[in-house]
């Protein structure tokens, strides 16, 4: 396909994703003191099953890390699985950096180690606060969810019992997980690096030079392997944002680590439909994730 016609396709695309409006919450929650350390919750709309408690599925929302895309543009995609009969907790969490006199650059990735900071944070509070707030979702049976750059973070969180001894965030014994389905994940950092995927937002996340690689141990999941948990990444063929490339590296190194990591690809599909909740591909999404919760 010639650039200018992939080009367009890729902008039609993340109009569409884009130009639904935010579906607020039936309840938000902090997990911390800060603004961005808070939770949205979505009960399910409709009754899967023989009732009782339903999947729960946490959303971690993408966004190259940066402070300028918050959980808001999921929130579509959100209530999408809340229709489709899953309990759905939405996680925000700190993005973007330092600025000069303290303010946040939204053209910065990520605040190391703050990003990983609230989501170690808002996964180890969230049993309790669904309990709370949304007694209709089943912490038994979680599936983790994110999308992008959220991916990413999906996957890390997913391998915090693998993290280097001397990280904050390790655990003890894997996370009481189902699965993770991370859509078109930054999943390799060394490769979204070597691709300038998000305009180098690798390296702004986890610091440039010798601080990119000091750091990688404690935050690649493509070196935190195997995870024992069910995994299964979703990736657009056509995607101009994170390339296929990236979530065959993890698959890779997920095989020679000993684990079979599910890897589905969308042909003719970018980077957005996945979260878009009119495209055919949310709806495979949907699938991916129910497999894995019921």
């Amino acid at each position: 396909m010639p650039d200018d016609v992939a080009a367009a396709r890729a902008a039609a695309e993340e109009r569409s994703a884009f130009s639904h409006p935010p579906v607020d919450p039936d309840a938000t929650a902090p997990y911390g003191d800060l603004p961005d350390q808070v939770i949205d919750f979505y009960a399910p709309r409709v009754q899967v099953g023989p009732g009782g408690p339903v999947p729960l599925v946490v959303v971690l929302h993408g966004g190259a890390w940066r402070a300028a895309h918050d959980r808001r543009h999921v929130t579509p995609f959100a209530h999408f699985l809340a229709r489709r009969g899953f309990a759905v907790a939405s996680v925000e969490y700190r993005r973007g950096g330092d600025a000069p006199g303290g303010a946040v650059a939204d053209t910065a990735a990520g605040r190391w180690p703050e990003t990983f900071d609230d989501v170690a944070a808002a996964l180890d509070a969230l049993p309790a606060l669904v309990r709370e707030l949304l007694p209709q979702g089943d912490p038994r049976r979680t599936v983790l969810v994110g999308h992008s750059a959220g991916g990413h973070l999906a996957l890390w969180a997913a391998a915090r019992h693998l993290l280097p001894a001397d990280a904050p965030w390790r655990t003890a014994r894997p996370a009481p997980l189902r699965g993770v389905v991370a859509l078109a994940p930054i999943a390799d950092l060394a490769v979204a690096d070597k691709l300038d995927v998000c305009g180098g937002a690798t390296r702004q996340l986890l610091g440039a030079d010798d601080l990119f690689e000091q750091r990688r141990p404690y935050a690649d999941p493509a070196l935190l392997l195997p995870t024992g948990i069910a995994t299964t990444l979703v990736q657009g063929r056509a995607d101009r944002v994170v390339p296929q490339a990236v979530a065959e590296a993890y698959a890779d190194a997920a095989a020679k680590a000993g684990e079979v990591v599910g890897l589905t690809l969308l042909a003719d599909v970018g980077h957005f439909p996945l979260i878009d909740p009119v495209a055919d591909a949310c709806a495979v999404v949907a699938e991916e994730i129910a497999q894995l919760a019921w």
